[in-house]
């Protein structure tokens, strides 16, 4: 581990746009620290870029265990004394695939409480826990979804849209009360990409989707804050 190197942490970084964005984060020479709820696939994932000569770590994380943050924030500040870049990729899809199925009116309270504990708290809870090991200065990246836009809101799935309709309200609320520092704060809609969550007839491949997550955790100082992005494009709320 590289003590000058600027450090990043990326939830769910297990496998598609996590991993995808931890491959492109460490070969622009971040120090990468990969975290995912299943243990076995995070460190054979880690493993996997530590084959191709990047310099990653893995920490064990379930987004939604309180113990687990409290545990990832001790790490961090032991190890590196800050932190630089927080994606927030981890999430859940738990509504039924089948529209019909995915109603509001079908839809278990249950299934919408258990998304936003992933899709939502996990990420505020991380920023409350990692965002004062930024010292002022740093980037956070919340991976959205085009599902959570209010102007294009439709019916279905509401258990992923609230979610991420309430993680773009994070993103803005973060945005305006660090707005009087270096920490940038935005979310990302990747597009429908070809992960286990987008399934195999999505449109992009996964290098693609992680272009944009990328460039917004590694953006310049005079780059957005408190923006939705698409494509390094910004899109409507």
């Amino acid at each position: 581990m590289n003590a000058h190197k600027q450090i990043a942490i990326v939830t769910g970084a297990n496998r598609g746009l996590g991993l995808e964005t931890s491959r492109q984060l460490a070969q622009r020479g971040y120090q990468v620290v990969m975290t995912s709820r299943s243990v076995e696939k995070g460190r054979g994932a880690a493993e996997k870029l530590k084959k191709e000569g990047l310099d990653v770590v893995y920490f064990p994380l379930d987004v939604s265990n309180p113990a687990h943050i409290r545990q990832l924030e001790h790490f961090i500040e032991k190890e590196f004394g800050r932190l630089d870049v927080l994606v927030n990729n981890a999430g859940v899809f738990l509504d039924p695939r089948d529209p019909a199925a995915a109603s509001l009116f079908n839809t278990e309270i249950d299934i919408i409480r258990d998304t936003f504990e992933t899709n939502t708290l996990g990420p505020l809870m991380l920023a409350q826990a990692l965002v004062p090991l930024m010292r002022g200065e740093g980037r956070v990246v919340n991976v959205s979804s085009g599902m959570g836009q209010l102007s294009e809101m439709n019916g279905g799935w509401p258990g992923y849209r609230l979610s991420k309709t309430a993680l773009n309200a994070v993103t803005r609320i973060l945005a305006d009360e660090l707005a009087n520092t270096q920490i940038k704060v935005n979310s990302v809609c990747p597009g429908w990409v070809k992960t286990d969550m987008g399934g195999p007839d999505a449109e992009r491949p996964v290098e693609q989707g992680a272009e944009t997550i990328v460039w917004l955790a590694t953006l310049p100082e005079d780059g957005p804050s408190g923006g939705f992005f698409r494509d390094k494009q910004p899109i409507v709320w």
